[in-house]
């Protein structure tokens, strides 16, 4: 996948937003004002920022070497994804996964106003 089809795929999700408030270059991806994706648009190859559940992390990080533990981020929950030569359908589950834990997380209005817009 590329950035493109990754930033597609992301904003068919009910609520997402993106914004750049790091820099010029870091794509944000929230739901409810929180954070599910990051994803440096000029560096190359490709790596994205997500949220997992921490023991699938684990098993994440050991079985493939272009998963790693997100740097600047809670290394426990978040990881860094070389996306190049990770077939596409896991790429879509840890993004999937990302969004759902960051949407579960947030305030019940939140989650009925993304739900009804």
């Amino acid at each position: 996948m590329d950035a493109n089809e990754i930033l597609d795929y992301c904003l068919l999700k009910k609520g997402v937003t993106e914004s750049f408030p790091f820099d010029n270059e870091t794509l944000v991806l929230k739901v409810g004002n929180k954070m599910f994706l990051l994803m440096s648009l000029e560096k190359q190859p490709l790596v994205i920022n997500v949220k997992t559940d921490p023991e699938w992390s684990a098993e994440l990080r050991e079985q493939y070497l272009q998963i790693t533990g997100a740097y600047h981020m809670n290394k426990t929950h978040w990881n860094s994804v070389l996306v190049e030569g990770l077939k596409k359908e896991l790429i879509i589950k840890m993004i999937d996964q990302s969004y759902e834990l960051v949407f579960s997380s947030l305030t019940k209005k939140m989650k009925e106003d993304i739900l009804n817009n």
